[in-house]
């Protein structure tokens, strides 16, 4: 097969149902919605880039100075639109870039929201992870960077990581495409109900503050039935964040 027909074949659509063909900046008529979250310096960007095959992020968050890049990409016969978010060490909104990433995550309801955590130092990049599974259940965190774990001598146990924090765990090394075809079949089966992720919150609250924060909690979910993070913004609320309040009183959240 000539070099030219074998990549005409390649993007066609139907070429293979389980291929990934990129599609850049084209993110109309869309299927399914992914958020790509993480700490700086984790190598998200070059996992946006694997996936939609992107060089360049242009334009900002409408009212912000913080950039922002969508791409796109067909896997399974199905259209995803990516959204990069700003890499943040947390959602407490104390910054532009965490009060975006948290917004999307909360008030866009991503179909998955990818993780993307730095192998050779995941303590520090779990605040993160676990703050977002505070929001949403259906998340996979992408392990990358293992290239540099392996060299530094750092083994990691995927399976019980995965066991403990409720979510698929995909190791990746993105620059070298490493990891990024099953990191594509992990997000359509969590976006097509395939595997329901079943995230492990933090218990160690105090009885008191709990008890409040389960009461506020059947509230707020019997004046929004579909809301899928009602603790989470119990939480908040009993924390006097203004951004949630506000969002409750002008029905964001619907």
């Amino acid at each position: 097969m000539s070099k030219k027909s074998e990549s005409a074949c390649e993007s066609c659509v139907h070429h293979n149902a389980d291929s990934l063909k990129k599609l850049g900046v084209h993110t109309d008529n869309f299927d399914h919605v992914l958020a790509i979250a993480g700490n700086p310096n984790t190598g998200k960007s070059t996992v946006f880039n694997a996936l939609t095959g992107l060089r360049q992020h242009t334009g900002n968050w409408p009212g912000k100075t913080v950039s922002r890049a969508e791409g796109a990409y067909i896997y399974a016969e199905k259209k995803y639109k990516l959204v990069d978010l700003p890499g943040t060490y947390s959602l407490l909104s104390t910054s532009q870039d965490e009060e975006v990433a948290r917004n999307f995550i909360l008030f866009g309801k991503p179909d998955v929201t990818i993780i993307v955590a730095d192998a050779c130092r995941l303590e520090r990049n779990l605040n993160l992870v676990l703050q977002i599974l505070e929001i949403t259940d259906k998340a996979v965190l992408c392990l990358n960077l293992m290239d540099e774990a392996d060299r530094n001598n750092i083994q990691i146990d995927v399976r019980s990581l995965s066991k403990d924090l409720g979510i698929p765990v995909v190791p990746t090394s993105a620059r070298y495409q490493k990891g990024i075809p099953e990191l594509l079949k992990t997000i359509d089966e969590i976006a097509s109900g395939k595997i329901v992720c079943k995230p492990r919150q933090i218990k160690n609250v105090p009885k008191k503050i709990l008890k409040a924060v389960t009461k506020l909690s059947q509230e707020i979910e019997s004046e929004f039935p579909e809301i899928p993070n009602s603790r989470w913004i119990a939480l908040r609320l009993l924390e006097g964040d203004t951004r949630i309040i506000d969002a409750l009183k002008t029905g964001e959240f619907v």
